[in-house]
């Protein structure tokens, strides 16, 4: 039994306008339907091949996270950086490397150091009831004895959480904890 039903419709492939015999034609000829095919074909041929070279990626980068030692391009290939990014990380002493014959390998623990915070050493502090100004020094003469401008002198007592005792318009800090952040006066 034939259809009579007639109903215009834009092909799918080419973009053209066609009457289509039936409600689910998609292509107004047997020529589109054949390239649309192909064309399907084709992406899927790619997409495949797009999720196989994906899997080799992981797959390779799970074998680099396995190992002990890498070389640099190894660390290159795992962290998707430049070669000059690992050997200047190298040169400032970040990463270390050691060199067997033309090959310079680093040690995984050394890659783990980089992520982790460092740590901060902050010195006991000091009731500021204890304070006594004989044991203490002025803002002005902790400049002057490490050679610190203000701004780093304050971000520090900020940082080590340094108590401090104003007296009239001098500012006291600890000698004990000005010394275990910066070391022996100069």
């Amino acid at each position: 039994m034939a259809s009579s039903i007639r109903i215009n419709k834009i092909c799918q492939h080419c973009g053209n306008e066609f009457i289509a015999k039936t409600t689910v034609t998609k292509y107004c000829g047997d020529n589109c339907a054949k390239r649309a095919y192909k064309a399907r074909k084709k992406a899927e041929k790619i997409e495949l091949n797009n999720q196989e070279t994906q899997q080799i990626i992981e797959d390779s980068i799970i074998e680099l996270q396995t190992k002990d030692f890498l070389s640099v391009a190894e660390v290159c290939q795992l962290f998707k950086v430049s070669r000059t990014t690992i050997w200047r990380l190298m040169k400032e002493g970040k990463v270390n490397a050691a060199r067997i014959g033309r090959k310079k390998f680093i040690t995984r623990a050394s890659i783990n150091a980089l992520f982790k915070p460092p740590i901060e050493i902050k010195p006991k502090p000091v009731e500021t009831e204890e304070l006594q100004i004989e044991t203490c020094w002025n803002i002005g003469e902790v400049e002057r004895l490490f050679n610190l401008n203000s701004k780093t002198l304050y971000d520090a007592i900020l940082r080590f959480d340094v108590p401090k005792i104003q007296q009239g318009k001098f500012v006291y800090v600890p000698k004990e904890n000005i010394i275990s952040i910066f070391g022996q006066p100069k």
